[in-house]
């Protein structure tokens, strides 16, 4: 019972003193902490009660496309291709080595990008896959053209056109005659120099 009295009268006599300060003048300060300048890309947009933060747009990072991060994306891609050869995963180790050609020819090294495409289109023909034997030929065909090889690349884009038409592809099909046609108007086109692995044609560069 004595505790409680005690607590009581503490409580009072510190609200008394409160209000007594308040009346002298001493008021209690609010301190305002000053408002942080925003980050950069965010605006603050103060409102009567509230403060909002507008969302930040992120702009996407591109990363260009160099040499060699193409020669360790090949690495990865032929580890694929191993393993679905040993697997006997055949239709997917064709597309593995479509791509890899593809990525040849991005390096510019056109007897393994020919050489890959010529994998991918002997498997893709064993799985009769014609889409893909298509695809395959056009990139040949393209290969061909690069290295001068004319004749060779209007055969297999004129197997690319015949295979289109079976399948019933008619966009394509008009595509592919719209090459052919190209390729007969500029048959005329030198041959550029040619970049071979090392080792590859008795570990010399040759130029067709």
């Amino acid at each position: 019972m004595r505790l409680r009295l005690i607590i009581f009268f503490c409580l009072i006599s510190f609200s008394a003193s409160a209000q007594i300060w308040e009346k002298i003048g001493f008021k209690k300060k609010h301190i305002l902490l000053p408002v942080l300048p925003p980050a950069k890309g965010q605006q603050f947009v103060s409102t009567t009660n509230t403060l909002k933060l507008n969302s930040l747009q992120v702009q996407p990072i591109v990363f260009e496309t160099c040499e060699f991060t193409l020669v360790a994306t090949s690495k990865m891609v032929m580890e694929q291709a191993k393993h679905n050869m040993r697997f006997r995963v055949y239709n997917d180790a064709s597309y593995n080595f479509s791509d890899l050609a593809a990525l040849y020819v991005k390096l510019h090294r056109w007897s393994e990008a020919k050489w890959y495409y010529l994998q991918s289109s002997n498997i893709s023909r064993q799985q009769n896959d014609d889409k893909h034997t298509m695809s395959n030929l056009l990139g040949l065909a393209g290969i061909k053209v690069n290295i001068g090889d004319i004749p060779s690349a209007r055969a297999d884009l004129m197997e690319a056109r015949d295979l289109s038409r079976s399948l019933g592809m008619q966009t394509q099909t008009a595509d592919i005659e719209k090459q052919i046609l190209l390729l007969a108007q500029n048959s005329g086109t030198t041959k550029p120099d040619i970049k071979y692995a090392e080792g590859a044609a008795g570990g010399e560069k040759k130029t067709l």
